[in-house]
């Protein structure tokens, strides 16, 4: 007999919580990349003037679906499935964001990418949980 602990109300709540929060900022993110001009998103983030706009414009996109990807699947209860390696996948992509600034010498700026990563980290333990199954023979 296994002893799964339902999660708790809290825990629940808190997990929307970060959901949303993640969500917000990589929707926002993901709007100033895709529909600022480059030398507007530059004035912001000195690095989108260093890279070519279709990489400024990929990691909108990316951002994008990682937003949406968070919040869509478990809210709609379509897929929700997918919300855990939406978390996973934003983990993925502030790891990258964090090498990609300390390759640029720019290691001091990378605490937001790493509490973003240990948010994400968190959505996606607390939504790969499986639901409590309660024992046939109780």
């Amino acid at each position: 007999m296994t002893d799964q602990h339902k999660p708790s109300k809290v825990l629940h709540i808190a997990l929307w919580v970060v959901q949303a929060l993640l969500s917000f900022t990589l929707l926002w993110a993901s709007a100033v990349k895709l529909f600022q001009p480059a030398d507007e998103v530059a004035a912001m983030w000195p690095w989108a003037a260093e890279v070519p706009v279709a990489v400024l414009k990929l990691t909108g996109i990316v951002d994008l679906l990682g937003g949406l990807g968070l919040i869509l699947p478990a809210l709609l209860r379509i897929q929700p499935r997918l919300t855990p390696i939406a978390a996973v996948g934003v983990v993925v992509l502030m790891f990258c964001a964090s090498v990609f600034h300390v390759v640029r010498g720019e290691g001091s700026q990378i605490g937001f990418n790493v509490v973003f990563a240990m948010l994400s980290a968190f959505v996606a333990w607390g939504r790969f949980r499986k639901a409590p199954v309660a024992p046939k023979h109780l």
